[in-house]
Order: structure tokens, then C-alpha cells, then sequence
């Protein structure tokens, strides 16, 4: 069968084993599955998320941190091991599971839920690059509660450049669309008093949509278009959560093309950003810029992925 589960529609048939342009053939793999807690809060909450990382991906972004797991390390497990995963998940007090870089597995996920849907009481959060197909993610409604996409650039020549995504923000943007479409607006586990229109600190998120976006060096005003657009898009029926944790990882590092991208963002380029976020009235998470740490990124440890003897 030709898959065109993301918006490259490479057509490989990877339930022969050939590999996509996501590198995966339709094997399931995965790095990590574990509690995480350095999410938004409404997704970590006070016990972390439960996190399950996919190996390969259907970006090509050249600060990757995760440029391992992207490039394909990780672990073949079968759809009845990764929902028994879930469910591990769920008994180890997670507050959702959480699926990192889903796209290119979403027919063994659904299959994986369906496993589980008698038993699992969490929500289930779909964390992607935003670079979707409305078609796929209309496969998943009814199994994913909570979307948490970024939308990483406006700027065709950006997207190409460093992800080699054509025509990225449309596509991200209609994602977003049919993202918020399933899920409606932001509800919470808990408020204040009756009333109260913000949800109490430590509440979690059970359905929503929360769009994302990491503020790249020299590129603020990329960002600033981004979150206008976004803003005027989809206002209050989606949280937004800016971010500063930018670490250079992956080519920016060896690649003299990218040079500019060898740093931290700068304060006045985070700020712009932040004034933007508040120019578009946009609520949700504005990150500490000192959260640009590497120790913020998580270690793989295939040890999650494998069953008890």
C-alpha cells in the first residue's frame, strides 16, 4: 500500500519493508516510554506525562534535538506492546499519554487504542511537528483528546531551508484548523471558584488544542508573523505556548550553512516574540528564557519499551 500518511505522500510501501521518506518502514519503533515532566504544565501536570517516543520523522529540521530518534534509533515493539504501554502508563499515575512524533505510525496507534479503549481512563495527547495532513488526522477522531503541534515558521524559504517543508505554514495551519475542529476549546480538570475563567495552576488539560512554537536566533520576526496569523486563525479556541528552550543540536552544530543558528536566542529577540504573543491576545505558556538547557532533553533508554519477565 502507498503511504501518504504526511504531507510528503511519497507513496513507498512500506508494509514491505521499504522505508519512507520518515525513514520507518511500517514496522512500529520507538526510543522511549516514560513519565516526562517538562511539557506545559496543563500536559505534565504534578506526575508527569506519559510519553511514548517515535523513532524516524517526517521533518527534516536542522536543530533537531531529538536527531537521534528522528534519524531512526529505537526499538521495534508490536501494537499489542505499545498498548500494554499505555496502560502501564496509566498505572505508573501519568496524566495522559502522550505520542511524540506520531505521524507516520497513526494506523498502528489506532490500532494500539482500540486495544485499550475498555481500560484507559487518560487522555491521549498527539504531539507533532504540525506538519500533517488533514486527511490522517481526520483518522483520529474520536482517539486523540488533546493536539500539541507547533507551528514553526511563516516564511516558505525558512521552512525549506531548515526542514525541508514546502509549504509549511498553510499545511501546519490547516492542521491546526481540523485539530481544533475535533477538540473544540480548552477544558481543564479543574478551576477556581465557580466562574473563575483561568483554570487553577497545577489543573491538566482533557481536550484542546495548544499550539507551540520555539523562537529561533536571528529569525524573531518569522515568529512575530507566525503568531499574529495564529492569532487571528484560532484567538481563544486554542492555547499558545511560546518557547525559549532553543539549544543548537544536530547540523547547526558541524554545518557552516547554519551558522546563525549556532546560539542561544538573545533576550531582545525572546522579547519581541513575547510582545507579539501579547499583541495577538493569546493565552497560555510563555517559557523562562533560561529554560534553553540541554539537560531539558530527554535521554533515550529503550528499558520502558520491554515487557517484564
Amino acid at each position: 500500500m502507498r503511504c501518504e500518511l504526511c504531507p510528503r505522500r511519497c507513496g513507498v510501501d512500506r508494509a514491505r519493508g521499504n522505508r519512507g521518506y520518515c525513514g520507518m518502514s511500517d514496522n512500529l519503533t520507538a526510543a522511549r516510554a516514560a513519565l516526562h515532566y517538562w511539557e506545559e504544565p496543563c500536559i505534565s501536570g504534578t506526575r508527569g506525562s506519559g510519553t511514548v517516543f517515535f523513532s524516524g520523522c517526517v521533518m527534516r529540521c536542522a536543530y533537531c534535538q531529538n536527531y537521534s530518534v528522528s534519524g531512526g534509533y529505537g526499538e521495534e515493539i508490536t501494537v499489542k506492546r505499545l498498548s500494554e504501554i499505555f496502560l502501564e502508563l496509566e498505572e505508573q499515575g501519568a496524566h495522559n499519554i502522550n505520542l511524540v512524533n506520531p505521524t507516520h505510525f497513526v494506523p498502528q496507534i489506532i490500532k494500539a487504542l482500540d486495544m485499550t479503549k475498555e481500560r484507559l481512563r487518560i487522555p491521549v495527547v498527539y504531539n507533532s511537528g504540525g506538519y500533517e495532513r488533514v486527511e490522517t488526522l481526520r483518522m483520529l477522531e474520536g482517539y486523540v483528546d488533546v493536539y500539541l503541534p507547533d507551528v514553526k515558521y511563516y516564511s516558505e524559504e525558512i521552512a525549506v531551508r531548515l526542514s525541508n517543508a514546502p509549504n509549511y505554514f498553510e499545511t501546519a495551519a490547516a492542521a491546526v484548523g481540523e485539530m481544533v475542529r475535533q477538540t473544540g476549546a480548552p477544558v481543564f480538570d479543574g478551576y477556581g471558584s465557580v466562574g473563575q475563567a483561568e483554570p487553577l495552576p497545577d489543573a491538566v488539560l482533557l481536550k484542546g488544542t495548544v499550539v507551540r512554537h520555539l523562537v529561533l536566533p536571528t529569525l524573531y520576526r518569522d515568529s512575530m508573523e507566525v503568531i499574529r496569523r495564529i492569532g487571528e486563525r484560532f484567538g481563544d479556541r486554542i492555547l499558545f505556548s511560546l518557547m525559549s528552550q532553543y539549544t543548537p543540536f544536530g547540523r547547526v552544530r558541524t554545518d557552516s550553512a547554519f551558522a546563525k543558528l549556532n546560539r542561544r536566542v538573545t533576550t531582545f529577540e525572546y522579547r519581541k516574540a513575547l510582545d507579539a504573543v501579547l499583541a495577538a491576545g493569546l493565552r497560555g505558556y510563555m517559557q523562562e528564557k533560561s529554560s534553553a538547557k540541554e539537560e531539558y532533553t530527554p535521554e533515550f533508554d529503550l528499558s520502558g519499551l520491554r515487557a517484564e519477565k
